[in-house]
């Protein structure tokens, strides 16, 4: 118990003059889990081990690429062809040897996403980029009781500045937001009336998608953001998106009453 406390003394002193001592210990207790270890949820993963977050649940299966390292935290020349999940495992550790780190090499799916979230989190952070798997995510999550904040598109924007936090039903200029909530009145029951929140909160960002090739001239085609998509991706964006949703969690940590998890 004292090699704790003086290592969050001397690693997040800063969190706790920010928050108070109160709040981080609350983070120092609760399990969040991180779906999609990519563009935005590396950050997330880095943002949330650095703010005394120290349990952490990762999905992911993918492997780090080459054209990953333009928006990546964990992609770098010697990294490539690893785990996600593992790179940011180790990174975390590094943050805070006594992390508890969970990794699920995994996927998430339409079909597992209620036996991934059965109410054992705090916080579920969503950074999937499927509109079936989000829906799938977001009702597993409100059938279990289990707070999510889920993040739209990154791909086509430039400008961090218009980055939002806001709720599910009142985003604008998504087009895999617009789908998640589409299929959420569709299949899952929430409600149809214009106005009416769905207490989901969101990060997504305002700009219009710019939607340039290599040659910069632009299209409308582009739908997703695989590696070989047309849409292009930048750090500071991606990065954004990250610390937008990470601060949001922190603060509901910080003042709603702890949860009982199992």
């Amino acid at each position: 118990m004292g090699n704790t406390k003086q290592i969050n003394k001397r690693r997040f002193g800063g969190v706790v003059k920010s928050y108070g001592a109160d709040a981080f210990e609350r983070f120092a207790r609760a399990h969040v889990c991180v779906l999609g270890v990519g563009g935005v949820g590396s950050w997330v993963v880095e943002a949330l081990a650095r703010s005394g977050i120290a349990t952490l649940t990762l999905v992911d299966m993918d492997v780090v690429a080459e054209s990953n390292i333009n928006r990546q935290l964990h992609a770098l020349e010697g990294t490539v062809g690893r785990d996600k999940i593992k790179v940011m495992s180790e990174r975390a550790h590094q943050i805070n040897p006594l992390a508890r780190i969970t990794l699920i090499d995994d996927f998430v799916t339409v079909e597992n996403a209620m036996d991934l979230l059965d109410g054992q989190f705090s916080y579920v952070v969503d950074c999937i980029d499927n509109f079936r798997v989000k829906a799938a995510v977001i009702s597993a999550c409100k059938i279990s009781n289990t707070p999510v904040l889920t993040i739209g598109g990154a791909g086509g924007k430039i400008d961090p500045s218009l980055i939002v936090c806001g709720d599910l039903s009142g985003t604008e200029r998504d087009p895999l937001l617009a789908q998640t909530r589409k299929l959420l009145r569709q299949k899952y029951q929430f409600t149809r009336q214009q106005g009416e929140s769905f207490n989901v909160p969101t990060v997504y960002s305002k700009e219009e998608r710019n939607l340039r090739s290599e040659d910069g001239s632009t299209s409308d085609n582009a739908s997703g953001l695989s590696c070989d998509s047309a849409i292009g991706s930048l750090t500071h964006v991606t990065g954004s998106f990250a610390f937008s949703a990470v601060a949001f969690v922190l603060e509901e940590l910080s003042s709603k009453a702890e949860r009982s998890v199992r």
